[in-house]
């Protein structure tokens, strides 16, 4: 039997909210597929599972705050035989309200102490999978509770989870939006003289989102965090870009408008692969020693329209073709900005890369984020004077800027990660 845990999303994160359940008890899941929406301060996070199996048990009840590493669910193996539990259709609860399976000597699982108990009678409500709509329509459990609720017909809701699945969210949109148009109707003709209550259906939090103040406090706590304990150490390098944009500008010439690349591409594919020949530069500072990561995955600094900033991963983004990495570049930064991240995208970052050029910065002195080991930066791409064989001419440059944490590195491979910055981009057509 597997557990399901809440994951740690980030060195900040140390409790998350379980807002809704995307499986329901006895349903089949795989490894990689999303069960679940967490929210953070950093906004909702879609959690994937890493076990393949049939849904045992829920055992944290939707919109509870729970700690990292509170079990969520338990799992068991495709092909093993449910055990036997007391009542039909959904585990045991104690008396202290935690969920207890009987016949198979598990323990039972005590409730955190910021997590308020589930009394015995709401136990099959949270557990047992409602009455499912037909086949056609793909929908969450919570969706169908919402929908049953509400009187919404899931087969009129355009849904936003994945693979087009209907959520709660989109439920409780679809009875607000019923609600205005009945009011509208009902209304006599003529101008308002009051202004529209707000809408929402009764007795429900909030839709799902981020706050700005607790994204704040969170990104303030970890830098401070690394600034008390990383050793810091900076380098920073001009970077000749001329054949990179020229070799870019005549490859876009070629291509449709959907296939062209940004030079933030190149920049993300010349770290990434920089950082495989200098490993020290990939990898994280844990328990006093510095663990290398097996792959390349550098987290991408992407700015929130609402404030805020997020650094999810750009997995394996030393491999493919540059085509490839910067259509996964796009849909990173639309997911991110429409709150639709998943949870190994913002706990598998091994560095990360930010790139401030587009607001007329020249240079970024970046703060490293915690347990990684390094930051590049790289500012605004301008014409400045260069000399080339003697001679004195104008280039388009920018500035590369490395913080890397003097426990894992010093400034010798420092400079020479940089410097292989410098090479990869020299050399564009082989990126």
């Amino acid at each position: 039997m597997a557990e399901f845990r809440m994951p740690s999303l980030g060195a900040d994160m140390e409790a998350g909210t379980l807002v809704e359940w995307l499986v329901a008890p006895g349903d089949p899941v795989e490894r990689g597929q999303v069960v679940a929406v967490v929210e953070t301060q950093k906004g909702a996070i879609e959690v994937e599972t890493f076990e393949t199996g049939v849904v045992e048990a829920l055992l944290v009840a939707e919109h509870a705050k729970v700690p990292v590493g509170t079990v969520l669910a338990t799992i068991r193996e495709a092909g093993v035989g449910a055990p036997p539990v007391s009542g039909v259709g959904a585990p045991a609860v104690s008396g202290a309200g935690a969920p207890a399976v009987s016949g198979v000597g598990a323990p039972a699982v005590p409730p955190s102490p910021e997590v308020a108990p589930l009394p015995p009678a709401a136990a099959p409500a949270l557990l047992e999978a409602p009455r499912p709509p037909p086949a056609t329509v793909r929908s969450s459990p919570s969706a169908r509770v919402a929908a049953h609720a509400l009187g919404v017909d899931l087969a009129t809701v355009t849904g936003t989870g994945p693979h087009g699945a209907v959520r709660r969210d989109d439920v409780e949109r679809a009875a607000a939006e019923r609600a205005v148009v009945q009011r509208a109707a009902e209304q006599p003709s003529g101008p308002r003289t009051t202004p529209e209550p707000s809408v929402g259906p009764p007795g429900r939090p909030p839709a799902r989102g981020f706050d700005p103040a607790a994204m704040r406090a969170a990104i303030a706590a970890a830098m401070a965090r690394s600034k008390r304990e990383i050793p810091h150490y900076y380098l920073a390098q001009a970077i000749d870009l001329s054949r990179a944009l020229t070799w870019l500008a005549a490859r876009n010439a070629s291509v449709g408008v959907d296939a062209r690349v940004l030079p933030a591409a190149l920049f993300v594919r010349a770290v990434a692969r920089a950082a495989r020949e200098v490993p020290e530069m990939n990898g994280f500072w844990i328990d006093g020693a510095f663990q290398r990561a097996p792959a390349v995955h550098p987290g991408v600094a992407i700015a929130l329209r609402g404030g805020g900033l997020v650094a999810p991963a750009l997995r394996d983004a030393d491999q493919g073709t540059l085509a490839e990495l910067m259509g996964r570049l796009s849909d990173l930064v639309a997911r991110t900005r429409a709150g639709r991240l998943r949870a190994s995208e913002m706990s598998d970052p091994t560095l990360t890369v930010t790139n401030l050029g587009d607001l007329g910065v020249d240079e970024v002195i970046g703060v490293i984020y915690p347990p990684q080991v390094a930051l590049v930066g790289f500012g605004r791409v301008a014409d400045r004077p260069w000399a080339v064989d003697g001679l004195l001419g104008v280039r388009p440059v920018v500035h590369a800027t490395l913080a890397a944490d003097h426990r894992a590195s010093d400034g010798h491979r420092g400079g020479l990660f940089l410097a292989r910055i410098d090479a990869l981009l020299q050399d564009p057509e082989h990126l």
